[in-house]
């Protein structure tokens, strides 16, 4: 009953962390995370110091918002917008009952003949990316890690299934956390609108070394990542919290 009004009550939170490839920071990101129990909203914004020509400099910039009142968040429009090397990328969906009901991409992604086409079936049953990261649950346990999600980015449609592998415990100080964590495994699978020819996609199909850390947002009945990590051949590519508050 504790955990239930806890899911219940309002949460203003925000959450910054810091992305690296081979222990070189190349982003900065901050998330404001707001729910009234009823409905929720995400801001997030991003911005990339980039590293040679393997991550460009720039921003990015997204919102989401939803519906709240279910066991998960269930996205209704979610809004990208990414500058970089003077280009400018845009992408608009909007979602009716875990179905894509529209999706919008400025400037359009080119068909070619290696790119997956996307299926009106593959658009059903799908979430946005970053609702499917920030879970409910009753406590850092197994079950909170067993899950699946269909997510669709407006360009590509993809599942990630997790599960658990260990408990752990946060204790560096200079993360925004200390504490007890769940460590999830994490596993990609592109579906469409990908290229065959990306071996960025193919490495994520690939590899089994991508390891999701979860730590409690407080008291507020959710769960944030702490960490993510992908092992490249450049070196870890790492996202890790630097700072949580949560009211």
């Amino acid at each position: 009953m504790a955990a239930q009004a806890a899911l219940a009550a309002p949460v203003d939170a925000r959450v910054s962390y810091v992305v690296t490839v081979g222990g070189i920071n190349v982003a900065l990101i901050d998330v404001d995370f707001d729910d009234d129990g009823r409905r929720y909203g995400f801001e997030l914004a991003a911005r990339v110091t980039g590293l040679g020509n393997v991550v460009a400099s720039g921003t990015a910039k997204a919102s989401v918002s939803g519906s709240s009142a279910g066991a998960a968040l269930q996205s209704e429009r979610f809004q990208l917008e990414t500058r970089a090397n003077g280009e400018v990328f845009n992408v608009d969906v909007g979602f009716s009952g875990r179905n894509v009901a529209s999706f919008q991409v400025n400037p359009p992604v080119l068909d070619s003949y290696d790119r997956v086409p996307l299926e009106r079936s593959h658009l059903n049953g799908v979430g946005d990316f970053l609702s499917a990261f920030v879970l409910k649950g009753q406590g850092l346990d197994k079950a909170l890690c067993q899950r699946e999600f269909k997510i669709f980015t407006g360009v590509e449609r993809f599942n990630i299934s997790m599960g658990f592998l260990d408990n752990d415990e946060a204790t560096s100080p200079r993360t925004g956390y200390q504490g007890p964590l769940v460590a999830c495994s994490v596993k990609y699978r592109p579906i469409s609108g990908h290229f065959d020819s990306s071996e960025m996609t193919q490495y994520l199909a690939e590899t089994s070394r991508i390891i999701l850390w979860y730590a409690p947002l407080g008291a507020t009945g959710y769960f944030v990542p702490y960490r993510v990590n992908i092992g490249t051949s450049m070196g870890d590519l790492s996202l890790v919290l630097t700072s949580a508050r949560a009211q």
